[in-house]
């Protein structure tokens, strides 16, 4: 029996024991959990939030991973491996999955989420074909790359072209990825929050030029206007999953321009139809979770150094001191821009 953790209730946290899986099944790996990122998803359940939570359960589905064996009929890993888990289990006989779209598919279960995932020291098993190595990467960089997956999946989903002005609403750790891969495309990157220290973060460590405070009252509108010569913006990616934002958002679009959403919220959203969303002839975008090809892609990305994550980390914690460390990041003021926790060494 071996350490773990588990969300027992709202705002309820437990360590528990949990064996050790002694050999993977057919398509299976035996993994180890190195590392795993905390997300707004691992805070929602935690807050009992999120709607496809059910307690108890162990949270982890940002992770970076070490295989200890594989079964039967597994390729494309082996033991040893240093890998990334992409947490999505789609069923691969529906409509969507057949589709591509197995980031949509309707019996899709999160790892983490919709069933227990990695926050445990003991050895588990995960399907062998939702791992993507990595062995020139650290398990830091690793566990990140889901994170970074959400924020890849969502501008390729905006499609910038080169010349475009492209804004991300909310720099928590999606809006974040976000700006990692559009720093890489010849496009022009603004980038909105409430939060002057995340938005320092951006300007200072990844050399954003235009950091936008964003006012209750919304005079940073006329701020947007003036730096984009009164063009406003022709991608805006929403990563802050509030009702309000998503339609605000609205304002701050060019003619033509798409509006991707990527956070996620729970309420009806009722937007400005006449005067913005069919004036402008806009494009409104969903982008859900991530495709299996995102991850290698990162993964090449990540180690050709365009993408350096050494900044995002400011907080770090054991996981023996998830019980009493965790409810802390429920609070905007602790200032984490990416908070990963060491499961094993």
């Amino acid at each position: 029996m071996s350490y773990a953790i588990e969300f027992t209730d709202v705002k309820e946290i437990k360590p528990v024991d949990l064996p050790d899986v002694e050999a993977p099944g057919p398509g299976e790996a035996l993994v180890r959990t190195h590392r795993m990122g905390i997300c707004g998803t691992d805070l929602s359940c935690y807050l009992g939030k999120f709607p496809f939570f059910a307690y108890p359960r162990t949270p982890g589905h940002e992770l970076g991973l070490e295989v200890i064996a594989v079964g039967e009929g597994v390729t494309n890993v082996k033991t040893g491996d240093k890998c990334s888990l992409e947490p999505y289990v789609n069923d691969p006989s529906t409509i969507a999955s057949k589709k591509g779209k197995s980031n949509a598919c309707p019996k899709v279960q999160v790892i983490g989420v919709h069933k227990s995932g990695g926050l445990r020291k003991s050895n588990w098993t995960v399907p062998a074909h939702k791992l993507h190595p990595g062995n020139e990467l650290s398990y830091d960089e690793l566990a990140l790359v889901e994170t970074l997956a959400i924020g890849f999946h969502a501008v390729k989903r905006g499609n910038p072209q080169p010349g475009e002005t492209v804004m991300v609403i909310g720099a928590g750790p999606i809006g974040l990825a976000c700006l990692e891969f559009l720093k890489l495309m010849d496009v022009k990157v603004l980038v909105v929050d409430f939060a002057q220290n995340r938005l320092d973060f951006c300007a200072e460590k990844l050399g954003i030029p235009h950091p936008i405070q964003a006012k209750p009252d919304g005079a940073h509108l006329a701020e947007i206007e003036t730096i984009t010569e009164g063009g406003f913006c022709d991608v805006i990616i929403d990563a802050t999953g509030h009702a309000g934002s998503m339609v605000q958002c609205f304002e701050y679009a060019a003619v033509g321009a798409r509006v991707v959403y990527v956070g996620i919220t729970a309420q009806d959203i009722t937007f400005p139809q006449a005067p913005f969303f069919h004036r402008r002839e806009l494009s409104v975008i969903a982008s859900r979770n991530a495709l299996p090809a995102d991850f290698p892609e990162i993964i090449e990305i990540l180690k050709s150094g365009k993408i350096d994550l050494s900044n995002w980390i400011t907080h770090r914690l054991d996981i023996e001191e998830v019980p009493t460390g965790f409810d802390k990041f429920t609070d905007p003021a602790t200032g984490a821009i990416k908070a990963v926790i060491t499961v094993n060494d």
